[in-house]
C-alpha cells in the first residue's frame, strides 16, 4: 500500500480504538457522551507530554496515560450519575469544551501552538512508520476488541445490559448503578486514552482542534451507524465514516451537515445501526445461516 492508504488506514483503525471505548459507555451501559473526544486528546496529551518533556519511551508512558484517562475518566463519571438523559448530554458537551479550553490556553499544554517533535514509537529498535505503525494499531485494536468482548459476557457487562434496559428493576436486584456506571466509564475512558496515544505518535504534533466537539460527533456517529452495543459496530462504523470523507473530499466543508444526515437517516430507517438486532444486514444474515427459521 502507498503512503496515503496506511495514512487513512491508521486513522481509521486508531478512531475505531476510541469508538470501542465509546460503545462502551453508551452501547453497552446506555449513558449518553457528546464529550468522548476530551479523553481521546487527554491520552493524546498525557503521552506527548511524558515522551517529549518527561523523556519516556512510548511503552513506558502508555500505562501511565491508560491510569491518567481511567482516574479522570472516574473523576468525570462520578457526577455524571446524578444526571439523565439531556442533563447528561450538557454536561459531556461542557466537559468537551473545557478540555479544550485547557489545552488551549493553558501555557504547560503548548497552548494555540500545540505540541510537537512527538517521537516516533520504538519497537525491537526500529523506529515505527507506515506499514509496520498500521500493524501495531491493528494489534491494538484487536486487544481492545477482546476486551470488549469479554466485558459483554463479565458479570460487569451483563450488569451494565441491566441498568441498560431498566435500571429500577435492576437496582431492586441488587446491581448497583455506581459500580457498573463507573466501571464502564473508566474502561470506555481508558481505550479513548490508548487511541489518544496511538494518534498523538502517529501524527507527531498534536493541537486542541484535533480533539474538538465535531470530534465527538464523529464518534458518536460511527457507533450509531456500525450499530451501537454491537461489538462490531464501531469498526464498520469507523470504515464507512473514515472511507466516505476521502471519497466525497469536495465536500469537506460539510461534513457536520452530512454526519447529521447520516445520523438522521440511520435513526428513522435502522435505528439499531447496520449491525443491529433489527438490520437489514442482521436478518440476511441470519437467514444465510439459516437462523431464521419464521
Amino acid at each position: 500500500m502507498g503512503d496515503y492508504a496506511n495514512t487513512v488506514l491508521t486513522l481509521i483503525v486508531i478512531q475505531a480504538i476510541v469508538a470501542c471505548g465509546l460503545n462502551v459507555i453508551v452501547g453497552y451501559a446506555g449513558q449518553i457522551s457528546l464529550g468522548h473526544a476530551a479523553f481521546f486528546g487527554i491520552g493524546a496529551y498525557a503521552s506527548a507530554l511524558l515522551t517529549t518533556a518527561g523523556g519516556l519511551g512510548f511503552w513506558t508512558a502508555l500505562p501511565i496515560v491508560l491510569l491518567i484517562t481511567g482516574l479522570i475518566g472516574l473523576v468525570l463519571g462520578l457526577p455524571s450519575l446524578r444526571l439523565k438523559e439531556d442533563f447528561l448530554a450538557i454536561t459531556t458537551i461542557g466537559v468537551n469544551f473545557i478540555v479544550v479550553s485547557v489545552f488551549l490556553y493553558v501555557p504547560f499544554f503548548g497552548g494555540a501552538l500545540g505540541i510537537g517533535g512527538i517521537p516516533r514509537v520504538v519497537l525491537f529498535g526500529e523506529r515505527l512508520r507506515g506499514a509496520p505503525y498500521l500493524y501495531l494499531c491493528l494489534a491494538f485494536l484487536a486487544v481492545v476488541l477482546l476486551i470488549s468482548w469479554g466485558f459483554t459476557r463479565s458479570w460487569s457487562g451483563l450488569a451494565c445490559f441491566a441498568l441498560r434496559e431498566d435500571e429500577a428493576a435492576a437496582s431492586s436486584m441488587g446491581v448497583s448503578p455506581v459500580r457498573f456506571k463507573l466501571a464502564a466509564f473508566i474502561l470506555g475512558t481508558a481505550m479513548a486514552g490508548l487511541g489518544g496515544a496511538l494518534y498523538a505518535h502517529f501524527m507527531r504534533f498534536i493541537s486542541a482542534s484535533d480533539f474538538s466537539f465535531p470530534m465527538s460527533i464523529g464518534l458518536l456517529s460511527m457507533i450509531v451507524v456500525g450499530g451501537m452495543g454491537t461489538l462490531w459496530g464501531p469498526l464498520l462504523g469507523a470504515l464507512i465514516l473514515g472511507v466516505l470523507p476521502e471519497v466525497f473530499r469536495p465536500l469537506t466543508d460539510y461534513r457536520m451537515f452530512l454526519y447529521a444526515a447520516l445520523l438522521l437517516l440511520m435513526i428513522r430507517f435502522q435505528p439499531g445501526g447496520l449491525l443491529g438486532e433489527t438490520s437489514v444486514a442482521r436478518k440476511i444474515l441470519s437467514r444465510a445461516t439459516g437462523r431464521d427459521r419464521s
